[in-house]
């Protein structure tokens, strides 16, 4: 069976460690609309919605001719901005593309598509391996641990998979590339405050494991460089002018 599906950007202005960072200027274009364009590399631009809470984001989007819903500014996550959208456009799927991966490789949204139909109903989320110590470190990079077929054991903002000699030997983040399923969704938003273990670590797909939710974790490309403070720009920077030099 053939998965109907849209694709959703969250865009929130009031970021409490970066505020207005979706209009954040990126070499003459804003993040939001550098991650909307790798996302229409990947599927038609009538599948693709921004989803704000500020009207200066949906100005925006008017003027670049881009699908915007104006959603309530009292969400808890993304995902449950993400959950309003599903009340407003009916779809099997849900495909979450964060809006602060501006270099995110599309390949990654057709091979998340792909997977609906293998695991249909399921709560899909990507990971890609951790190649140096710095991101193994950071408490900025959601650490993933997952069974041999896939599903999520846990994630977290500390160093794991940890061994007692505390040193970095292999581990996986989370690549911010979400396919949700609308029942899920559902439930995920009927939960009016966050669960103890989305709230202590900040990592909102905690919520559907402590709803009791299988998540399969697919293996993504690890190109992305998530914007998560200003420092981060840096590196988005560096590479925007090492693909150029490329080019």
């Amino acid at each position: 069976m053939l998965m109907n599906f849209i694709v959703v950007i969250p865009a929130r202005y009031q970021s409490t460690r970066f505020p207005g960072k979706p209009l954040l200027d990126i070499n003459g274009k804003s993040m939001l609309l550098r991650t909307y364009e790798q996302c229409i590399q990947a599927v038609d631009k009538s599948l693709v919605y921004v989803a704000t809470e500020d009207q200066r984001i949906v100005e925006h989007c008017e003027s670049f001719g881009i699908q915007v819903l104006l959603t309530s500014d009292n969400c808890l996550t993304g995902t449950d901005r993400i959950a309003e959208v599903a009340a407003l456009v009916k779809a099997d799927y849900y495909i979450n593309v964060q809006g602060d991966e501006p270099l995110f490789n599309p390949d990654d949204i057709t091979k998340m598509i792909s997977r609906l139909d293998t695991y249909p109903g399921e709560i899909l989320n990507g990971y890609c391996p951790i190649t140096d110590e710095r991101q193994y470190r950071s408490k900025s990079v959601p650490k993933v641990v997952f069974r041999p077929d896939g599903r999520l054991l846990y994630m977290s903002r500390s160093p794991v998979p940890g061994n007692k000699s505390l040193d970095f030997v292999k581990a996986w983040r989370q690549v911010c590339v979400y396919a949700f399923p609308f029942m899920a969704l559902k439930a995920f938003a009927e939960t009016k405050n966050k669960t103890v273990l989305e709230a202590e670590e900040d990592i909102e797909i905690l919520r559907f494991l402590e709803l009791n939710y299988e998540v399969r974790m697919i293996e993504l490309s690890s190109e992305s460089i998530a914007i998560d403070n200003p420092e981060d720009l840096k590196e988005v920077l560096a590479k925007l002018k090492e693909d150029a030099i490329k080019v």
